[in-house]
């Protein structure tokens, strides 16, 4: 049966059989628990199922939840995989999507790329993020220091853990194909932000980094007099060197950390 892709849940259905290979291989070789967004018609799901994973899948689109119910019906019933037919935000609690550690694996709509990652983020059960996403937000997630994509979201990402833009999947990969290129990007998570931050500091560095990242191309300091002291950024940049006319992506994520503790 064909199944037409949605447009309201942005889909779009990869086959090809290589870069569905690639992306399997690029899953951690242990025992988590592996939640999947996003399944689609069980391409991914199958091959994971066939490397032995546990799964919980999040499905939005109930025509395919039902396609999938039926194709995968002996592994529902003995457990191997839990369908869950409902959009994944209204199940992500404070807390943590699932109750055990697991990997976080998904082909994601544009529209709702970002603020899922982000959400994995911060979620301590989730130790690995291997996400299809729009080439531009995988490289501002996995840019480093003096790029020019480096950005909030990059310091987000690798202030915890190591993130990598593994490879790139032109669009006619997927049916339909899309009009911008995809990247597969692995965020593989080495601390959460709780080692790093106190109570309600955390919220206050995303401004902090916000405030940083307002214009790019202006200078850092033009970016920050408006919430913090001019006087303390320029007394922090001098003491270690660094230009006052700095842009905010020549600091490195650890200097961000490290302004911030400074000048709050």
């Amino acid at each position: 049966m064909k199944v037409q892709a949605k447009k309201k849940f942005g889909q779009n259905f990869l086959k090809d059989e290589s870069i569905k290979q690639k992306i399997i291989q690029a899953m951690p070789n242990d025992n988590l628990k592996v939640v999947e967004i996003g399944p689609g018609l069980g391409d991914l799901t199958k091959k994971l199922l066939e490397n032995k994973k546990v799964i919980t899948a999040f499905e939005i689109d109930l025509e395919l939840c039902e396609i999938l119910q039926n194709s995968f019906k002996s592994e529902i019933q003995k457990q191997q995989l839990e369908l869950i037919c409902d959009d994944v935000l209204n199940r992500w609690s404070d807390d943590s999507l699932v109750k055990e550690e697991y990997h976080l694996i998904a082909n994601l709509p544009y529209y709702v790329a970002t603020n899922i990652i982000l959400k994995a983020l911060i979620d301590k059960k989730c130790k690995t993020i291997l996400v299809m996403i729009q080439k531009e937000v995988a490289q501002k997630f996995s840019a480093k220091a003096g790029d020019k994509e480096f950005s909030s979201l990059s310091i987000l990402a690798n202030i915890i853990g190591e993130s990598e833009l593994l490879f790139d999947v032109s669009g006619e990969c997927f049916d339909p194909p899309p009009k911008v290129t995809s990247s597969v990007l692995k965020i593989v998570k080495k601390k959460d932000y709780d080692a790093l931050f106190q109570e309600k500091e955390f919220e206050e560095f995303k401004k902090f980094l916000k405030a940083a990242f307002t214009q790019p191309r202006k200078t850092l300091i033009k970016n920050l007099q408006t919430y913090y002291s001019k006087d303390k950024v320029l007394k922090w940049l001098q003491a270690r060197d660094f230009s006052p006319t700095i842009r905010p992506h020549q600091l490195s994520t650890s200097d961000y950390h490290l302004l911030f503790k400074n000048i709050k």
